[in-house]
């Protein structure tokens, strides 16, 4: 018995490369047999000394002239080489020493690639595939869902993986890549098709189980996702990202104590994710668990190097709680890491509105408006702070200016409606109000929110009056 095979190995490929010393510098040798020049390619090629390699191809196919395996290394090594036309000619004459090889096609196939010969590559896939079965038609079926991909013809990719599955029930690969092609392609009817019939035949794919889930979630049907998903993890205990989706699905449910306890799962199974904390922390925020809901959004921030995302998120969960000053102090490090944030700034202006700090409220709407002049809210924002704070030098100004940007929203006649009532002006103030009722009467409801006590004027009560007996109210 060999007692020691990996040192006989060494000493044969030692005495191997010393004839082919010999044989390249025209001493004398020992006779090579082809299988040998094979040997020696692999060698050099995992050296990466592909000049080498390439002179023991040539070598070899002096020898051996009719040695399709040596053309076809001999090809691999000028395609690694970049040059592509010298490869396909070597192939050719492989061909014709021995066309059922499957290596002819897949290296003809990056030949064409590279030679940005899309069409003659997907032609000779497609023929190829008439002529083999078993795995090698498989392997060129993958082959050709990656040209599809290279040149964007997603649809085709899909097709090629349905097909492998059609084949071949369980092949791993295609499980896992067709679920992604799904999701990207919208072909989710197609595929709960394809893996029902996967399942009937293989009821403990685990694999196709969570595809069926992933397929159904792709067209909202939650529950039955969360039903395959069951199955999923049913068969396989650990699988997390069965776990993940379930998640998802529930949020999107609005069972939030059902996402949490799948997401917590995740956070068991795999290693900690900014993603994962950030969506625990969105549930225990909609259940109005703030504390809970902070405390993930910190393990998240944690997680990455830019958390003013995060810090804005804990932000609110503070400012929903009423402790307005702490909230404050987050946004401050959120609006940090982006100072024309809108959504920061519009937050910070209704914080420091409820303590009273008007003048810096309104320069933080200020800012929101920049970003998003288009938008009603961060103009209303500033209106209702200006009219809260009596500050209205400039009110009527911001009202029509936010009339005019926003393309004429009726909201804004009623702010200046309210503006003038507020200073006195009420001839003015009802013309105003005649102006608004007439485009959009409901608004009249905002308008009482934000100033009660126009219900006191009379003028006022006849225009709500006449408007309820029209029934536009």
């Amino acid at each position: 018995m060999q007692k020691n095979p990996s040192r006989s190995n060494n000493d044969e490929m030692r005495e191997l490369l010393r004839q082919f010393d010999n044989l390249k510098n025209g001493r004398s040798h020992s006779f090579i047999e082809e299988e040998s020049f094979e040997r020696l390619i692999n060698y050099f090629d995992e050296k990466e000394d592909l000049a080498s390699a390439l002179q023991a191809s040539e070598l070899g196919i002096e020898i051996y002239p009719y040695s399709s395996i040596l053309l076809i290394k001999k090809a691999d090594l000028l395609l690694a080489t970049r040059q592509y036309k010298a490869a396909l000619v070597v192939l050719e004459k492989a061909e014709l020493l021995d066309s059922q090889d499957i290596n002819l096609f897949i290296l003809k196939t990056d030949a064409y690639l590279a030679l940005d010969q899309q069409e003659k590559a997907i032609e000779l896939l497609q023929d190829a595939l008439d002529q083999f079965s078993g795995d090698e038609r498989i392997e060129l079926l993958f082959e050709l869902a990656d040209v599809y991909d290279d040149y964007e013809e997603f649809e085709k990719v899909f097709e090629c993986l349905k097909l492998i599955l059609e084949e071949e029930p369980m092949n791993e690969e295609a499980l896992y890549k067709i679920c992604f092609w799904t999701d990207f392609t919208g072909r989710n009817e197609e595929s709960i098709k394809l893996h029902q019939n996967i399942i009937n035949d293989y009821p403990y794919s685990e694999l196709a189980w969570f595809n069926l889930g992933a397929a159904y979630q792709g067209l909202k049907l939650y529950e039955k996702s969360i039903d395959a998903y069951m199955y999923c993890i049913a068969i396989d205990e650990k699988f997390d990202y069965a776990y993940r989706n379930m998640g998802d699905a529930y949020i999107r449910m609005r069972k939030y104590k059902e996402a949490i306890e799948m997401l917590e799962k995740v956070l068991e199974l795999s290693r900690p994710e900014e993603v994962i904390h950030e969506a625990i922390g969105y549930c225990f925020d909609r259940m109005g668990q703030y504390a809970q809901a902070r405390f993930h959004y910190k393990k998240a921030s944690h997680l990455t190097t830019e958390d003013g995302r995060y810090q804005y998120k804990i932000a609110c969960t503070y400012i929903n709680e009423g402790q307005y000053e702490t909230g404050i102090k987050h946004l401050h490090n959120a609006l940090r890491s982006n100072r024309l944030n809108p959504e920061y700034n519009l937050t910070m202006g209704i914080a420091l509105v409820e303590i009273k700090q008007y003048g810096q409220a309104i320069e933080h709407y200020a800012n929101v408006i920049k970003a998003r002049p288009k938008s009603s809210k961060g103009w209303t924002s500033m209106l209702d702070c200006m009219l809260k704070a009596n500050l209205l030098d400039n009110a009527d100004e911001y009202a029509l200016a936010g009339y005019e940007a926003t393309g004429g929203k009726p909201v804004f006649l009623f702010y200046r409606a309210a503006i003038a009532f507020a200073e006195g002006r009420s001839k003015e103030a009802i013309t105003q109000l005649e102006l608004a009722m007439g485009k959009a009467p409901k608004l009249i409801k905002n308008l009482i929110q934000l100033m009660p006590r126009i219900l006191q004027h009379p003028q006022v009560v006849d225009i709500i009056a006449r408007y309820k007996k029209s029934k536009s109210i």
